[in-house]
């Protein structure tokens, strides 16, 4: 047995297909190894789950990669996977952005028996290859940078978010402001709506910042985390670029891995949130405008969609961290009116901080262009597409405030 499925994962390895499926045939078809088989997958995917995770990865992590390299079958036995192995923590020694990605991808325990979660489904010889192609990547998995306690080491208090500086109230917020700028046929407004939100973000975070400043100990309380975002196909790079801008927007530092389809945003958790929920807002606001900007072809009737998609985004992603940047700094500048001479060296200092925490999580990296712009037309349309609002931030957060349903300004 152990034979044949270490048979199966090498031709894997050398993608010697036709002697894949004659392994997989004998797996699923041998008599009497039914229950055996089903064990041996079931041990096999919850163990190299286990160890995907000492190896830096977390739940959604996995399940993006096995998306992009696998089919929508694999997803959800890997999903399950996940699930099976949770069962052997307890809620206290598990992280809690561990347990917001297994909300997020759904992974909980349906079944009764372990062997349902692979999903038969009347075809064996299917399941016994999908199980396989699942280990298979698992198994090949490299290492990535650790950025919180796997599961079983955690230690959580009951009640208390992992120490996390969020305001969930000022969160609900922000999302009533950019479901108005994702909802709105105007971009004027939709402008208006997502400056408005990261002005909101960025003085949440201000006051973050000082509360932290304030608490005993060396340096305060709170240091910087880090999380990581999807980053999918098409036109990657300029996504990738619009998730950076956002990041340094809002004081992080966000590494791409284009091979796995994420991007690393290292920073602290208020920062981090104001990040994450811009750039799905952002993306849903930057698809919207490119849509809107029809397809393109040249002098000769060729197609210059693509060149043009992929230079819109670049200048929409590049005018967008204009705007945000402006945002953010009229809140700093408001809050330093407030809060005196102390904020600049607590912001100082924490910028410090997450520059030493990319350091240490990437001690290797190196800076890589962004590759070029090919279509000017894209560029100058991009560009104009985020540069058209007069921005009027406060009335739009005051208005955001009173909407989102917590009745204060």
């Amino acid at each position: 047995m152990t034979g044949l499925l270490s048979a199966a994962l090498e031709a894997r390895r050398r993608r010697d297909e036709t002697e894949f499926r004659r392994c997989v045939k004998v797996l699923a078809q041998g008599q009497g190894l039914r229950q055996v088989v089903d064990r041996a997958l079931l041990d096999a995917l919850n163990r190299h789950v286990r160890l995907a995770w000492h190896g830096g990865w977390q739940p959604a992590d996995v399940v993006r990669l096995v998306g992009r390299r696998l089919e929508a079958r694999h997803v959800r036995l890997v999903t399950d996977a996940v699930a099976a192995e949770m069962r052997a923590y307890a809620a206290a020694t598990v992280d809690d952005r561990w347990l917001d990605q297994l909300a997020a991808i759904g992974a909980t325990v349906w079944w009764g028996r372990d062997e349902e979660y692979l999903r038969e489904d009347g075809d064996r010889i299917g399941m016994v290859a999908c199980a396989l192609r699942a280990i298979h990547l698992l198994a090949t998995l490299p290492p990535l940078e650790r950025l919180c306690p796997v599961p079983g080491t955690a230690r959580r208090t009951p009640g208390v978010r992992g120490g996390r500086a969020v305001d969930e109230r000022m969160l609900a917020r922000v999302r009533a402001l950019l479901a108005k700028a994702e909802s709105t046929e105007f971009e004027a407004e939709a402008e208006t709506f997502t400056a408005a939100a990261q002005a909101l973000m960025a003085r949440h975070s201000i006051d973050a910042a000082l509360l932290a400043a304030r608490a005993p100990g060396p340096g305060g309380a709170g240091r910087p985390e880090g999380r990581r975002l999807g980053v999918d196909a098409p036109y990657e790079g300029p996504k990738a670029m619009l998730l950076d801008v956002i990041a340094s927007a809002n004081r992080c530092r966000s590494v791409w891995s284009r091979h796995f389809g994420f991007a690393t945003v290292l920073g602290f958790p208020a920062d981090l949130a104001a990040v994450e929920v811009l750039f799905t807002s952002l993306l849903v606001q930057a698809t919207t405008a490119v849509r809107l900007a029809g397809s393109h072809r040249d002098g000769s009737g060729r197609s210059r969609t693509r060149s043009f998609r992929q230079s819109f985004l670049a200048a929409y992603a590049q005018r967008i961290g204009e705007r945000l940047r402006e945002a953010a700094g009229e809140a700093v500048r408001e809050a330093a009116a407030d809060a005196g001479r102390d904020l600049l060296p607590v912001l100082a200092a924490r910028e410090r901080a997450v520059e030493a925490k990319v350091e240490e999580i990437f001690p290797t990296l190196t800076m890589v262009g962004a590759g070029a712009v090919s279509n000017r037309e894209g560029w100058i349309s991009g560009r104009a597409a985020a540069d058209r609002a007069v921005l009027d931030v406060r009335g739009k957060i005051a208005e955001g405030g009173r909407r989102s349903g917590d009745g204060r300004p």
